[in-house]
């Protein structure tokens, strides 16, 4: 296992973050994350924390296959992302709506999507997509309705590859160009990517059992799939993005309004006081709710996004704060509660700063 490896990278010419040694305030946050890797079926994992505009903590466990020649995890390793890919996406929408290629988000997705103008689809609006909120799931090649939009919440694919076709078609660009032309190059973020081919930086995903059958991989580089690999830094270095409303070592890269609309309470006002409330496509903290990914210690107006491989992004506003952690893991084993684990990272986090 590999302890704190910083080491310089070009993106710090353009985030200025001070340094400094790895704060024993955080050593609890460590000791969540060492004991959730001996939890899943994983080689590696790691933590990074940015607290007050410092790098706070930064720690790198195991390697990034199980193969014997295996890469020691490390700064410029690039984990698999799984669902914490949707926060990209959400940028995107949130991009075409600041720029009126979206009118509003309350608009019926057919009137952008045409082709679906079927019964299951006519009712459901961008704001049902971004907060999973739509109803819809999908069975041998078929859409079928199962709640009516904005009544419940419901976790499905279905949603987001009509959020990346909605993006492609209304503004021309996909996600991957509207990420690298509006963030990535402003920022000279060169560990974040869809990427075709594995090399040497990315890590193999270790499967629950051999054909896994949620596993999905694909050549694609727009966006629109699974595929996307982050390093622990660059992940901590999105949320804070987030976290400084888009405005880095003075400049403005892009629109407050941007960052604002994506992090912010969009879920219906219909929907059921126990499901979990989303912005776009994050996961946010507004009133208490009994599904919700984020601990129960985490402040109103944090947000995050848990993928399936167990990465993590949190960002506390109130306290200066981003998290993340990250795992080569895929899924849950018997045994582990993904939910109750992900709710203890995060209060974990505020016990070590104070609640």
């Amino acid at each position: 296992m590999a302890g704190n490896q910083g080491v310089s990278h070009k993106l710090e010419a353009m985030i200025t973050l001070h340094r400094q040694h790895n704060s024993t305030a955080f050593l609890p946050v460590a000791a969540h994350v060492e004991s959730t890797f001996e939890k899943v079926i994983c080689t590696g994992a790691s933590t990074f924390i940015i607290h007050g505009d410092e790098v706070v903590f930064e720690q790198y466990l195991g390697r990034q296959s199980a193969a014997d020649d295996a890469r020691m995890v490390q700064a410029d390793t690039q984990f698999h992302i799984a669902s914490v890919r949707k926060t990209y996406i959400g940028f995107a929408v949130s991009y075409a709506l600041h720029y009126g290629y979206i009118k509003n988000i309350d608009d019926k997705v057919i009137c952008y999507l045409p082709d679906l103008d079927e019964p299951a689809w006519k009712p459901v609006t961008i704001r049902h997509l971004l907060t999973h909120t739509h109803g819809l799931k999908t069975e041998e090649g078929k859409t079928y309705r199962e709640f009516e939009p904005g009544t419940d919440w419901s976790y499905k694919q279905i949603g987001i590859e009509a959020l990346t076709r909605l993006v492609k078609v209304t503004t021309g660009n996909s996600v991957a160009e509207i990420l690298h032309e509006a963030v990535f190059t402003p920022l000279g973020l060169s560990e974040s990517d869809w990427y075709a081919e594995k090399n040497e930086r990315l890590v193999d995903v270790i499967l629950r059992y051999e054909g896994d059958e949620d596993w999905r991989t694909s050549e694609s580089t727009e966006g629109d799939k699974m595929n996307m690999y982050v390093s622990t830094r660059e992940l901590a270095y999105w949320g804070y993005f987030h976290l400084k409303k888009g405005k880095i070592n003075g400049k403005q890269i892009v629109p407050r309004e941007i960052i604002d609309m994506a992090v912010s309470l969009q879920s219906p006002a219909t929907l059921h006081k126990d499901a979990p409330q989303n912005g776009f496509l994050w996961f946010v903290k507004d009133l208490p709710a009994n599904k919700t990914e984020i601990g129960p210690l985490v402040p109103e107006g944090s947000y995050q996004l848990l993928g399936f491989t167990n990465a993590t992004v949190l960002v506390i506003p109130e306290k200066d704060l981003v998290a993340v952690r990250m795992f080569n893991s895929f899924g849950s084993p018997e045994g582990y509660d993904y939910l109750e684990d992900v709710r203890s990272f995060g209060d974990t986090v505020m016990e070590c700063v104070g609640e």
